[in-house]
């Protein structure tokens, strides 16, 4: 791919502006030597005021998503996006969130612009299991075990039950629950169909995947090996 062509896929600009950033000699390889469009360079080796390159396609990023943020650019409000460099929400392909997790739960999200392995993570056939914590606004009665591990729990206005989950009891009020599947709040509405209501919610791990220190607002890229942690059991 030719470099003005790479740089603009990545958010930097129109091809136009790409080409002004080269005429202007700010996009350079690490020794500061100036790189022109038709020079072949390792996407690395990459430099634009000094700044390594953004990541390449086909990368993974995790992000540890805070409260009051969307997933969608078409709902009101902050963005995910917001939480990464500006150009990343312009990319060509565009990095897109891994499924979602609603605006006012936190925790691990990723985003890719793979999108093979976006479908592959978030297909129904992949199992791919999430936990979850969840802080509930009434105790806990002990039933609620039993019914997620059912298989035959019924959300309100679907047709299918859904697949059977974990539950550990950390406390009166609060609980870990293991899923399998992504439907639409569905951990909200499995402890509405229970009875209880649930205050917050945060997405420990996908997988094997865990935020580790990962602070609160802030985004790495994964590597290979972390990326084949999501398709393993926790």
């Amino acid at each position: 791919m030719r470099l003005v062509r790479l740089i603009a896929n990545l958010g930097y600009g129109s091809q136009k502006d790409v080409k002004m950033l080269l005429k202007a000699g700010r996009v350079t390889r690490a020794d500061g030597s100036t790189l022109s469009d038709g020079d072949k360079v390792e996407h690395a080796d990459i430099r634009i005021d000094g700044e390594e390159l953004d990541p390449p396609q086909g990368s993974v990023l995790m992000l540890h998503k805070p409260a009051g943020y969307t997933c969608s650019t078409s709902d009101p409000g902050r963005v995910v996006y917001e939480l990464l460099p500006e150009r990343f929400e312009y990319r060509n392909p565009i990095i897109a969130p891994v499924g979602r997790l609603d605006r006012d739960t936190t925790g691990l999200l990723l985003l890719t612009d793979d999108g093979q392995l976006l479908h592959r993570i978030i297909s129904p056939k992949a199992n791919v299991p999430k936990v979850y914590e969840a802080e509930l606004a009434r105790p806990l009665t002990g039933e609620e075990a039993g019914v997620f591990a059912s298989g035959t729990l019924l959300l309100k206005s679907e047709k299918t039950p859904l697949l059977p989950a974990t539950l550990e009891v950390l406390g009166e009020t609060r609980a870990r629950l293991t899923i399998q599947e992504g439907r639409y709040h569905q951990i909200r509405r499995m402890f509405a169909a229970v009875g209880n209501h649930v205050e917050m919610l945060h997405r420990v791990s996908i997988g094997r995947l865990t935020l580790g220190d990962l602070a609160e607002g802030e985004w790495r890229l994964l590597n290979a090996d972390e990326v084949a942690l999501v398709f393993s059991d926790p």
